[in-house]
């Protein structure tokens, strides 16, 4: 296979060949599943202020990926998708503009016109999301066709298959080859952890992605029955720190899938700021990948300001 290299960094030997690329694969520190998920935990557990919450709701909604990823999506709602990332409240102008839109390969032109003139980012899966399952050829086709209509960000699936067979080169040379076709497109990595078992899996799945050149690693699809957790996602957090130390390279991370509350968001930007740093607590370095998550924070950021929550008919339903 064919592709353009890489950025060169100090790690960039050890993915020469399959047996090196194995050797540094599992001599990385096994994961302590309780004291991973302890520590998850009481970062959950911290108290945040008002003023310090403001500003968390605030930075939450400024990070999220609006998401619609239905078989019945329509024009029209991924029009009204896209006018609700750039004005999420209408009663309130001083409401921060989410991340990005993110949308299938064939609503991505759809997108780019609903968020046209504004720093709103249009995202698109590809490599046959979700699942993964198709030839090389077709996964970059889907990755071509979703830039040439104007993505600025492409969200590809790994071949679990392949990962979990233990074939982890054929995982980073297809990272490496959808990092080329993307182009200047930011590349987010999804590794959909509810399916790779084991926190060790999870780990090894974040580094090849960052050797490999993603911009993001990603946790999940959200199509299946685990997707983001504070306890994956502080490991993947750790995992972009270290790689950072390592290289010198910052990677972003993306929790994604069953984050739906202004409380949970909060508690995964702790997570953030106590594991990987403030370096990340912005939507260049961090998202959330969420549908209904933004009417959540939209409710508590009305009640912080009027002291009253105004209730879900008072914001738009996706």
């Amino acid at each position: 296979m064919s592709t353009a290299p890489a950025k060169e960094h100090a790690l960039t030997g050890v993915t020469a060949s399959e047996d090196t690329l194995r050797r540094f694969l599992q001599g990385l520190p096994g994961v302590d599943a309780v004291g991973l998920e302890a520590r998850a935990a009481g970062l959950g557990t911290r108290s945040i202020k008002t003023t310090a919450k403001a500003y968390a709701i605030d930075l939450a909604i400024s990070m999220i990926d609006l998401t619609t990823l239905e078989g019945s999506d329509t024009p029209g709602k991924v029009r009204a998708l896209g006018a609700k990332a750039v004005n999420p409240d209408p009663t309130d102008r001083t409401t921060p503009r989410t991340a990005a839109v993110c949308v299938y390969p064939d609503m991505v032109a759809t997108a780019k016109a609903a968020v046209a003139g504004t720093e709103v980012k249009v995202a698109s899966v590809a490599t046959a999301f979700p699942a993964g399952r198709a030839a090389l050829d077709v996964k970059l086709g889907d990755v071509r066709e979703a830039v040439a209509a104007g993505a600025d960000e492409i969200d590809m699936v790994i071949d679990r298959g392949a990962f979990l067979a233990g074939r982890y080169l054929k995982v980073y040379e297809e990272i490496r080859a959808v990092k080329e076709a993307a182009g200047a497109a930011r590349l987010k990595v999804i590794f959909e952890t509810g399916e790779l078992s084991t926190y060790d899996n999870i780990r090894r799945a974040s580094w090849i992605g960052m050797l490999a050149g993603a911009d993001f690693i990603k946790t999940s699809t959200g199509k299946v029955g685990v997707n983001a957790t504070p306890a994956n996602t502080l490991l993947m957090l750790e995992a972009v720190r270290d790689f950072r130390a390592a290289t010198g390279v910052q990677v972003g991370v993306k929790p994604a899938g069953g984050i739906r509350t202004s409380k949970d968001a909060v508690k995964f930007l702790v997570i953030v700021n106590e594991t990987a740093g403030p370096d990340w607590l912005d939507n260049h370095w961090f998202r959330f990948g969420a549908s209904s998550l933004l009417n959540d924070l939209l409710m508590q950021r009305q009640k912080l300001a009027t002291g009253r929550y105004s209730g879900p008919d008072y914001v738009t339903v996706d």
